[in-house]
């Protein structure tokens, strides 16, 4: 994950300033020197860090902490909300035209993800914000660059407005807006052409798009891993086409984070989403004082609630929360269950957004083995129905079939009939608990997958 070798540093740092009853300008100082250092080792550029330095220090040795019952503290509390303010401070949201269709202009260098970044972003405007988007095939150049937006379309189940490789790009974004209109879309996402680098007839095709289309945003598609590469391409684009936002690919990727640090000081235009992997709906809303958060160590609660919210069925979560009441929670809805949190996304993500999870020894390097959960689902797939709601009906000749039928041991089949066992018995306890206790909304994970 990006980040991980900054959030390490600033985490140990902070650490040992953490529980200070009394901070010297000394102490601010070597933690300033540490600082300095994570970012610039996290490729920040040069000047966003001097700055940044700068301004923390000042906060730090002034009356705010020096006079604070808890310095230390006070000390993480202006690192947290200078690095929010680093990157833009609040979340930027994305415009919506007063006479629809709202027009976004997608550009960027070739290979940043410009064109998968297009369909992601028509996706999520689709399920998050209820919108009904158009894609455009506006890169005539690129080989198969058409082909790839249609079977994105396709995949997702979205229409594409195209008029093949010999119209110019300006016409086809023409043609695409009257249709928009014709059809009743809001949104209209036109994929634009990129180069290997930033030159002279890019540049005047996007002017000429941009002249014609007066689009509503021009976001601007960086791969992240290309770290102040990312910055320059940004400050270029910006400098010639005004752009309004930057989309952050590949933010998932082995990147030290540095460009995400850098692009909004050095633009001063927001970052709008990030691309978090392969998957249709691996782009997110960016969030500033989440990322410095994580950053941080503090966790991110609100995008696991999020995540949980758009992936959980609400249907299915009431159901089992009234199974859960009435002890008739079976294997079947265990098998529901981890099909419901897989869903959520890898679980070794998931627990770093848990606030303190920094402070877990070696969580960086656990890999949880998405294949174990196979394995549990393997073994409960092998089972009769009448097994699955009766597990006590269970012998080892039964055991033995489950085991062959899953390809796994017998030794697991028990292991795995001891832990639901054990769970049904945490969830009484919990179901008696939660009935004395007011009843309040949402959903709960009512146990630990393992």
């Amino acid at each position: 994950m990006a980040f991980e070798g900054l959030a390490d540093r600033l985490q140990s740092t902070i650490q040992k300033i953490r529980g200070k009853g009394k901070v010297s300008e000394a102490d601010v100082k070597e933690m300033m020197r540490e600082v300095r250092l994570a970012l610039l080792e996290a490729d920040v550029n040069f000047k966003v860090v001097k700055d940044f330095v700068k301004k923390v220090s000042e906060r730090a040795v002034g009356q705010e902490v020096m006079k604070s019952l808890t310095p230390g503290q006070q000390i993480i509390k202006i690192v947290n909300e200078e690095l929010t303010a680093l990157m833009g401070g609040e979340q930027s949201k994305i415009a919506v035209a007063s006479r629809p269709p709202t027009v976004i202009m997608m550009v960027g260098l070739q290979g940043a993800g410009k064109t998968t970044t297009s369909g992601k972003l028509a996706n999520l405007l689709r399920k998050k914000y209820n919108r009904k988007p158009l894609l455009v095939a506006g890169d005539i150049y690129r080989p198969a660059a058409i082909k790839q937006l249609e079977t994105l379309g396709k995949q997702l189940d979205m229409p594409v407005f195209s008029l093949g490789d010999q119209v110019s790009p300006v016409e086809i974004a023409r043609q695409a807006i009257a249709k928009a209109k014709e059809d009743h879309h809001d949104y209209v996402l036109i994929d634009t052409a990129g180069r290997l680098h930033v030159d002279e007839a890019l540049m005047n095709e996007l002017k000429d798009i941009k002249e014609l289309t007066n689009p509503d945003e021009i976001f601007l598609v960086v791969d992240a891993m290309t770290g102040q590469d990312a910055v320059n391409v940004a400050q270029s684009f910006n400098e010639q086409l005004g752009i309004t936002g930057v989309v952050l690919t590949k933010l998932d990727g082995d990147t030290r984070g540095g460009a995400a640090l850098s692009i909004r000081a050095v633009t001063e235009k927001p970052i709008k989403f990030v691309g978090l992997g392969e998957k249709m709906d691996a782009l997110e809303p960016f969030h500033p004082e989440r990322m410095a958060s994580r950053i941080l160590g503090m966790g991110d609660v609100l995008t696991l609630i999020e995540k949980a919210q758009t992936s959980i069925d609400e249907e299915k979560a009431k159901e089992l929360e009234q199974k859960m009441r009435t002890a008739s929670f079976t294997l079947d809805d265990f098998l529901d269950q981890l099909g419901q949190v897989r869903k959520l996304g890898p679980l070794d993500e998931l627990l770093k957004m848990m606030p303190g999870a920094g402070k877990i020894k070696g969580l960086n390097n656990i890999q949880i083995d998405e294949k174990q959960i196979g394995h549990v689902e393997a073994i409960i797939r092998s089972m009769t129905k009448d097994e699955k709601l009766r597990p006590e009906l269970m012998n080892s000749s039964r055991k033995r079939r489950i085991a062959k039928g899953s390809g796994r041991t017998v030794a697991e089949v028990n292991r795995l009939l001891k832990q639901f066992e054990d769970m049904k018995k945490m969830m009484k306890q919990m179901t008696g608990m939660q009935q004395k206790a007011k009843k309040k909304g949402g959903f709960k994970f009512p146990f630990k997958p393992f």
